[in-house]
């Protein structure tokens, strides 16, 4: 796959090769040189003198069923909640050599392959890395794509400004995103189903709402506004909805993903099983509590009629529910044995996999004080636990000793001094101005497992901090100076990108 930036636009010669997908809106034959939007879907003509030639285009003039090649940096999600648990599962994955010690290859490339439309992973070299596609191969060479390969694809709209709107593949992309070698450059190619380039903003999200392209509820299922919707992907800029992740585990023992699939049907499913069973009621970090809500959840899906209406309109067999619980197996064999494995077994299950990478996740405090929109002037944390959430702060930010800070999706404009403070929590933030954190007793956290990574234009001097420190992924514009931490700062595994000189105890970091 060609990885520069040009390649980011329609590839012309990737169409849709064989037949109309399960779930495509359009098929598309060789491009001519020029595209419009306004074939199915569409919301009217491109222009032909901005799309007309055979070299790269603009995303405005894609065309449903056109294959784009983009980084993950560049896509807008089109919900708010994720599963975290789910995530967790394929980080697990991931980041395990079980794979190659079975004699096989890690599955994030076979993922990687499958939302590239290119089937599984064929070869993986030594060294092999997803933001490099040159050191793995595919079973399905490019331009050799088939109906079949390309249904699994993941799918965006194009919006006003020919900026890209993911409607599938949000927990697989944030997966990458937060894997061993993610980041927001890392390349993957995805399907257009609609452009609505065109489009005014308010007009663009009335149809999408209309056309149930977006999913407008939080993690208790309580109506949203399009804008509090994430900006970007990455675990820290979503919301946890225990009931995604729930519905996610009793795939294949309660329902599957039918052909022709809507768009966020495990959110509906998620939806109708909020009313019967309660989370809250489980301890969701054990796994015998967990398998026992997806058998009891499993089966209250699998008891429902075909027609009778989950959630929005749609019936159970719309939504892929499974006529027998389990495909008709006790619960010693099928997909709920499958799940059940423990972390010791050979192939262990998705859940075992899933809680044991949640226990290496450092839990930020509980907020005592919350801070969102755009704050101006300077921020002192004198007590207590103050939370930025998707939160543009502009001014020196101060945490005093015995206080903490948590900085989650938000952006900082001025130096972050913290000298002394009970806990540092900063993810998936953006921050210009010195970073100087000294002497805290508790977490002191700047990615890491469910901790986006942060970007810092400045220096970072880490001192003396006793809590732990995590610091990993984050791109440094600028020195890394660590020292006198006990035990010494942690990348877990995920090399920082420091365009600085880096001394002390970040050496290798």
């Amino acid at each position: 796959m060609n990885r520069s930036k040009a390649a980011g636009l329609p590839r012309r010669g990737a169409r849709l090769l064989a037949g109309a997908l399960a779930a495509s809106t359009v098929v598309v034959g060789v491009g001519t040189g020029t595209a419009t939007a306004a074939g199915a879907g569409g919301a009217g003509p491109v222009g032909a003198g901005v799309c007309a030639g055979s070299g790269p285009l603009p995303y405005s003039c894609a065309r449903p069923g056109d294959l784009i090649d983009v980084t993950l940096g560049e896509l807008h999600p089109t919900q708010a909640v994720l599963g975290f648990d789910q995530v967790f599962y394929k980080q697990g994955r991931y980041g395990s050599d079980r794979d190659e010690a079975a004699g096989g290859v890690n599955k994030r490339f076979d993922d990687w392959c499958e939302t590239n439309g290119q089937g599984e992973a064929a070869s993986v070299g030594p060294g092999a890395r997803l933001d490099d596609p040159a050191s793995f191969t595919c079973t399905v060479p490019l331009g050799q794509e088939t109906a079949e390969s390309l249904a699994p694809m993941k799918t965006a709209v194009v919006g006003p400004g020919g900026k890209l709107y993911l409607t599938d593949g949000h927990h697989t992309l944030t997966s990458f995103l937060e894997g061993p070698d993610g980041s927001t450059r890392l390349p993957v190619r995805l399907r257009v189903t609609d452009n609505f380039s065109s489009l005014s903003t308010a007009a663009f999200w009335q149809r999408m709402t209309a056309e149930k392209k977006v999913w407008l509820r939080d993690e208790n299922n309580r109506p949203l506004g399009v804008e509090q919707l994430p900006s970007r992907l990455g675990i820290s800029n979503f919301r946890d909805d225990p009931y995604r992740s729930l519905v996610y585990f009793t795939r294949g023992i309660g329902y599957e993903v039918p052909d022709g699939a809507t768009e966020f049907l495990e959110f509906s499913w998620g939806s109708w099983l909020r009313g019967k069973h309660d989370t809250n009621a489980y301890d969701l970090t054990s796994p015998g509590p967990y398998l026992d809500l997806v058998k009891s959840a499993s089966k209250s899906m699998a008891a429902l009629d075909a027609d009778a209406v989950v959630d929005d309109g749609r019936t159970a067999a719309q939504l892929g529910r499974i006529a027998e619980w389990n495909g008709g197996k006790k619960e010693t064999g099928g997909d709920f044995a499958k799940l059940s494995r423990p972390l010791a077994d050979p192939k262990p299950g998705k859940l075992a996999e899933s809680l044991d990478y949640k226990a290496r996740v450092v839990r930020a405090p509980e907020c005592t004080a919350r801070i969102t929109g755009v704050r101006n002037g300077p921020l002192t944390v004198t007590n207590g636990v103050t939370c930025a959430e998707r939160a543009a702060l502009r001014g020196p930010v101060t945490v005093r000793a015995g206080a903490a800070l948590v900085l989650t999706g938000s952006m900082l404009e001025g130096p972050l001094q913290a000298d002394g403070a009970a806990a540092v929590h900063v993810c998936g933030s953006s921050l210009t101005g010195p970073v100087a954190v000294s002497r805290t007793a508790g977490p002191v956290r700047a990615g890491g497992p469910g901790c986006t990574a942060n970007s810092v234009t400045g220096a970072v001097v880490l001192t003396g901090n006793t809590g732990g420190v995590q610091f990993a992924a984050n791109t440094i514009t600028g020195p890394l100076v660590c020292s006198a931490n006990a035990p010494a700062p942690d990348n877990t595994g995920r090399e920082n990108e420091v365009r600085g000189p880096r001394t002390g105890q970040c050496a290798g970091v």
